[in-house]
């Protein structure tokens, strides 16, 4: 591996020789990105379910702590590396102006061209993973606190869930001593007195909780199959969980190829070629399949799969022409003279 390394460096070394006078750029290499969104289901059983039918009429509770995962969509998209088994070499010619823009990774980006106006390229889609504050302990009564036993303790909780809907009562109803002053004070004390009494019914019913996550995979598109695995008791795992389902991801590559030379008259000389080269890239079929469902199909442009195209030497003459070049696919964006 290491002589493999040394090698390849060697290769990429050799170049350009020693006082020679030339510019290299290299053609870009596509990567497909998945970015899979999925939803987290926390149930929590609470601590007195079992008295919750009796003391409160309740029966739809929390019966074992689970959590339970469950796969939505899949965005495909694409990123860009460089390849760096394709470079281009330009020399010093007198028919050729050498005025590339190559960015800072070593694509070209454009001929004669100046990207000061260029747009800031769209970053890439962000889900930030914000931490929620923590539920504040619930302050419970003192009967709750002092009771000996999970019964006891289950009627003392109960008991305050009645006290709290009877004051809502007679708040909305007027018959309190000391009301609140406003509309926007009975509103606090109304949001106060559900919050404390949501609080003290999980206790007894349990608690569900829903969040969403992403996950991002990033995979080479000279395969025809990917497969990850993902299940309702575990999310994303790996192809040894049993009760995994798998998501597969088909690709179709399509390369590339340049057709052979057609005959033409032989008194018409063939234009002579530059040393600037554009990449046509190929292109690949994606689709992402979960449980025999078809998440997400897209066809993407490839750069590896593409070929090297060259430019006539004519159209560098008289006016240069101004020609932008894609950095994710080394393709021609736009030519103006």
């Amino acid at each position: 591996m290491l002589l493999g390394a040394m090698m390849v460096c060697a290769a990429q070394a050799q170049i350009v020789a020693q006082d020679e006078a030339a510019v290299v750029y290299y053609t870009p290499k596509t990567s497909i990105n998945l970015e899979f969104t999925y939803t987290v289901e926390t149930y929590e059983r609470g601590i007195y379910a079992q008295y919750a039918e009796t003391m409160l009429g309740i029966d739809d509770v929390v019966k074992q702590n689970k959590t339970t995962y469950r796969l939505g969509d899949v965005r495909i998209g694409t990123s860009t590396s460089v390849d760096y088994e394709r470079s281009h070499k330009i020399t010093a010619d007198a028919g050729f102006p050498m005025l590339l823009t190559i960015n800072e990774k070593g694509l070209l980006v454009g001929y004669n061209y100046t990207p000061d106006n260029k747009p800031a390229p769209r970053p890439a889609p962000h889900h930030p993973h914000e931490a929620k504050p923590a539920d504040a302990p619930m302050p419970l009564p003192e009967e709750v606190l002092s009771a000996t036993t999970p019964l006891a303790q289950a009627h003392a909780a109960a008991k305050q869930i009645f006290h709290i809907r009877e004051t809502r009562m007679y708040l909305l109803s007027g018959e309190v001593e000391h009301a609140p002053a406003d509309g926007l004070s009975m509103q606090l004390v109304l949001a106060e007195l559900d919050k404390q009494e949501q609080a003290l019914i999980e206790l007894f019913v349990g608690k569900k909780t829903t969040k969403q996550l992403h996950k991002r995979f990033t995979i080479m598109p000279d395969k025809e199959e990917e497969l990850f695995f993902f299940s309702e008791e575990n999310g994303f795992t790996d192809g040894e969980n049993v009760d995994a389902d798998t998501i597969r991801v088909s690709m179709a590559a399509i390369h590339q190829q340049l057709t052979a030379p057609q005959e033409t008259n032989k008194k018409k000389k063939a234009p002579e070629l530059s040393q600037l080269v554009y990449n046509l890239p190929g292109s690949c079929d994606v689709q992402v399949s979960y449980k025999g469902n078809q998440l997400a199909q897209r066809t993407i442009a490839v750069a590896q799969f593409g070929v090297d195209v060259p430019f006539s030497k004519d159209i560098f003459t008289g006016t240069l022409p101004v020609i932008v070049f894609s950095e994710k696919t080394g393709n021609i964006q736009s030519i103006t003279k």
